[in-house]
């Protein structure tokens, strides 16, 4: 299993949208490398602590990039091949990991194996490689036949993974990627739409080229263990605390995330030994800035992303707090291009981007945070405390989500708290803690014996 996920935060980059690439491939064009961009963002990134970059879809599709083309392409729209070698080893020489999105469950109707599907039907030595073809069914493309597609799209054609050819295939991709673009992990896309066999065979053959790669899974719903386990995924994405983490603060109501917290971290905890992949927004949700109903709780909304337990990830251009919402069923507005001289002399982005800085470097210099154990101290509608516990190490997080300034109780055997955003230090006398809390305030407190 993975040995460097504990050590992680990443940082997610959708580069056909960064790199304001063409919405659309005309198939024809000469390689643009639009993702040497990248290499001026390195320095940014460094000062965000990161050291893991999930970056995707980088394929040849024919739009969004999850209507794969060509697995063993980048995408014209932006560059060669070797270009992505080139960035993959820009952000190893800076102690950053490579993590490329996996489209298996489903390629684009341009994939020259369904073309020639729809080229020569019932005689195509093709058929069995993608799912549920029915030669007595139709879609709207009018093929004269109808298959399996992601939900309900049929731009996107579901993959037959139970055929040993696309399977054998699938691996070879992720052969190829290993040993062209350096990677160290793969993000696998609709993986709670992927039979699970087919994923376990999948770990086993990319841990044999690397004994170390990163296989993260995108699970909206249910148990994640099923996928997330010792024979199948190190981690998956962790939807049930995204929902939390915003909802507790629009509804000044600390329960809900706490509740979710205790479930799967607390004591008895159902993924108390699982690294969860948390965020607070990405490529298919509105942006974090655009959710909150007052803004000013992004900043307890960032610290419990970053001290929470599991791994925490910045999707692209959130640290300035920007905003994006869907909008007549397209994700491009959470999609943008962006440039870093942009938010250079905007006030807020850089105070927001200071802080998540500072709230980064905590958690990047604090193992209990990193691995530690949780227990909750305190909860009430708008307050809410817990202890992080590794080793000799004591980590307390305190948020507020109101408008008013306040304070609250909790028993602790210490003698004194450094809180280390601030660097104010409070006394605990006789076992209890009296803590100060300014409106919309976070604290990440150190205790000192």
């Amino acid at each position: 299993m993975n040995s460097w996920i504990k050590e992680s935060i990443f940082y997610h980059i959708y580069p056909l949208g960064f790199c304001g690439a063409p919405e659309n491939n005309d198939l024809i064009s000469s390689p643009v490398s639009r993702l040497d961009k990248i290499e001026k963002w390195i320095p940014h990134l460094k000062a965000l602590e990161i050291n893991a970059v999930y970056m995707g879809p980088v394929f040849e599709s024919t739009s969004h990039g999850y209507d794969t083309i060509d697995y063993f392409k980048v995408d014209r729209r932006l560059g060669t091949n070797d270009t992505l070698k080139k960035i993959s080893k820009l952000f190893h020489e800076n102690d950053i990991k490579l993590i490329v999105d996996g489209v298996f469950n489903h390629v684009g109707r341009d994939f020259p194996k369904f073309k020639d599907l729809i080229s020569n039907k019932q005689n195509s030595k093709y058929i069995s490689w993608f799912s549920g073809v029915n030669f007595n069914g139709n879609t709207s493309y009018n093929d004269g036949f109808s298959y399996d597609s992601w939900n309900g799209y049929y731009n996107l054609v579901k993959l037959n993974t139970y055929n040993s050819e696309v399977k054998n295939y699938i691996f070879e991709i992720i052969k190829f990627w290993i040993q062209e673009f350096d990677i160290d992990g793969i993000r696998l896309d609709a993986a709670d739409c992927l039979e699970l066999n087919f994923l376990k065979e999948l770990s086993h053959y990319a841990r044999s080229l690397r004994p170390d790669i990163l296989l993260l899974g995108e699970i909206i719903h249910g148990d994640y263990n099923i996928w997330a386990n010792n024979d199948i995924l190190d981690t998956v994405t962790n939807y049930e605390c995204y929902k939390g983490l915003y909802s507790s603060h629009n509804s000044l109501n600390y329960f809900e995330i706490a509740y979710s917290l205790n479930r799967q971290f607390g004591n008895g905890g159902i993924y108390k030994d699982l690294p969860l992949y948390n965020f607070v927004d990405n490529h298919d949700v509105n942006r974090i800035a655009s959710t909150l109903t007052d803004l000013d709780n992004i900043y307890p909304l960032y610290t419990l992303l970053f001290t929470m337990p599991g791994i925490p990830s910045i999707y692209y251009g959130s640290e300035f707090g920007i905003k994006g919402t869907k909008e007549n069923g397209s994700d491009s507005k959470l999609r943008p291009e962006i440039n870093l001289e942009d938010f250079h002399d905007l006030k807020d982005s850089q105070k927001l981007l200071k802080f998540i800085q500072c709230v980064s470097k905590i958690r990047a210099t604090h193992n209990a945070i990193k691995k530690g154990s949780y227990n909750q101290l305190f909860i009430s509608n708008k307050q809410y405390a817990f202890l992080r516990n590794f080793e000799d190490e004591n980590i307390i997080v305190a948020v507020n989500c109101s408008k008013e300034n306040t304070e609250i109780k909790f028993s602790l055997e210490s003698t004194k708290l450094l809180d280390l955003i601030t660097k104010e230090t409070f006394d605990i006398k006789n076992n209890a803690a009296i803590l100060p809390l300014s409106k919309n305030q976070a604290r990440i407190l150190k205790l000192e014996k």
